[in-house]
């Protein structure tokens, strides 16, 4: 889907830590062209020049026509998350470390960026899960990785038994239980032994982490099923994380119900081929099993050829 220009205000979401201050500057210097206005929130404030006005979470959740996340992942999920209730063009640039989300890396800001202006991008929706619970009030009920069941006290086992559509289908004992959207599928799910889903399918994967009974493999469901996961008498103390959040913990007797919700945020891309190629790289490094040829298809073309240069000048 091909992007629109109308960004008549733009916010800007921070690392917490990392230095972006180039990054801000990059952007108020793009902005200066156009009829844009920049805006953070009010936490950033000590981080930013007096050009960037700062409001309240609210009142830059109501107002930004798009985003740029300065971060890694994180910071990105964070943008997400905050805007999930009125999905607006989030354009990653990436100060952390793998950032498969984030696609821009700080240098290539300016070009981005006018890109942007021009409406030359497109828009990579992404799904996310809400989470309830029957007892219990959860600090943080949405997220676009992952919902993860886990031992609170790291004694025992987490012991939960399966629903779809209450439909029961039977139990988990493990060390944990992780619920994950396709984002999120190369995350916990991934480190567990899960599948990777495509970005593009509708689905959710549950995956138990170091089973010892009951459903040992990664079940895949689709968009509409409703996941229930209710604590058995036998269970640990079971904490709640959302996308890597503590939310909540649970006790014998309760439930917790995910769904998926589609498109509930909209990620820039501004070459999703060269997106893919890259993430396929991060994939790579953390063991996605690739031939020998295949791995040389990961050199960027430009290294390829540096390399075969200077073979060809060494050789007699």
């Amino acid at each position: 889907m091909g992007g629109e220009a109308k960004l008549g205000t733009v916010g800007l979401v921070l690392h917490p830590r990392k230095p972006v201050q180039e990054s801000v500057e990059a952007i108020l210097a793009a902005a200066r062209d156009h009829p844009v206005r920049v805006i953070a929130r009010d936490g950033d404030r000590a981080r930013l020049p007096q050009a960037v006005g700062t409001v309240s979470d609210a009142v830059f959740a109501a107002q930004v026509d798009g985003i740029v996340a300065l971060g890694g992942d994180g910071t990105m999920l964070g943008a997400m998350r905050l805007m999930a209730d009125r999905p607006v063009p989030i354009l990653g640039v990436n100060h952390g470390n793998l950032g498969f989300l984030a696609e821009v890396a700080p240098p290539q800001l300016p070009a981005a960026l006018a890109r942007l202006a021009d409406g030359d991008f497109t828009i990579e929706r992404h799904a996310g899960l809400e989470a309830h619970a029957d007892r219990v009030e959860l600090a943080a009920g949405f997220g676009f990785n992952d919902v993860v069941l886990a031992r609170a006290d790291r004694t025992g086992a987490v012991s939960v038994d399966l629903s779809v559509n209450d439909v029961r289908y039977g139990y988990y004992r493990a060390d944990a239980v992780v619920v994950a959207t396709p984002t999120g599928s190369t995350a916990y799910n991934y480190a567990a032994g899960g599948p990777i889903l495509s970005p593009s399918s509708d689905a959710v994967v549950v995956t138990p982490v170091a089973p010892m009974s009951g459903i040992a493999r990664p079940v895949v469901l689709g968009a509409e099923d409703r996941v229930t996961l209710a604590v058995a008498a036998d269970s640990a103390r079971i904490a709640v994380d959302v996308d890597g959040t503590a939310s909540g913990s649970l006790a014998p007797g309760d439930r917790l119900t995910t769904t998926l919700r589609r498109d509930a945020a909209q990620v820039v891309r501004l070459s999703a081929t060269e997106h893919a190629r890259r993430s396929r790289i991060k994939l790579s490094l953390l063991d996605l099993p690739l031939r020998p040829d295949q791995l040389i298809e990961l050199i960027p073309p430009e290294l390829r050829q540096r390399a075969d240069d200077a073979i060809a000048r060494r050789e007699p």
